[in-house]
């Protein structure tokens, strides 16, 4: 597949990447600065680009069958990012006719499992406060998605960690795992690359944990 994965230079962006090109897939990497990108192998084109303009990057989008994203704030100072540049991503997308999208948003946007204890509850409830900038602003790029007309995914993981690809992750479309409290980078890169093709998983929400 010829995919393009936009914020390639984060920790979700850089796995699939790496993994994107480990399938044998031919990846466009979209980033501000080039010299962030520790990813590189046969089948790697590196754009170039700011994401204020639509028009800027449809050549990276142009005859794609996919597109990734990855974007999203670093801290609470970063909040309105996620919406401001997946906007730019849409119009490029609509501009070049490419349909499939894959987003990451965050577990506390999507609704809670039923299963979920008073201590799973607690904690989704204080992280929701202490980042609600965040989430706010994951909410409304999840609205955009919604409204663009693409086949989107919206991908919502809990709190990140690095660690090695397990594949030992759950997922629930429409929901979240239960007790499902942590997830890592690799594995929700892995989990993206697996929905691309997945008819089961468009215009839908998706949980992601372990």
């Amino acid at each position: 597949m010829k995919l393009t994965v936009f914020g390639a230079t984060g920790g979700i962006g850089q796995e699939i990447v790496r993994q994107a090109l480990g399938a044998g897939h031919r990846v466009t990497a979209v980033v501000r600065d080039p010299a962030r990108l520790s990813v590189t192998g046969e089948g790697l084109e590196v754009f170039r680009a700011q994401l204020g303009d639509p028009a800027a990057v449809r050549p990276a989008v142009a005859g794609r069958d996919a597109v990734l994203s990855g974007l999203g704030a670093r801290s609470r100072k970063d909040a309105g990012v996620a919406t401001r540049l997946t906007r730019t991503v849409l119009d490029a997308m609509r501009a070049e006719d490419v349909r499939r999208l894959l987003v990451v948003s965050a577990a506390p946007v999507g609704p809670a499992p039923r299963e979920d204890g008073p201590v799973d509850r607690t904690v989704r409830g204080i992280v929701s406060a202490l980042l609600k900038d965040v989430y706010v602003d994951l909410r409304a790029m999840e609205d955009e998605v919604a409204r663009s007309g693409l086949d989107w995914t919206v991908v919502r993981p809990p709190r990140l960690r690095d660690k090695p690809l397990t594949g030992r992750y759950r997922t629930v479309v429409g929901g979240f795992p239960p007790k499902g409290r942590f997830a890592g980078r690799a594995d929700v890169a892995h989990a993206m690359l697996a929905m691309t093709e997945d008819a089961g998983t468009v215009k839908r929400g998706v949980g992601v944990a372990y």
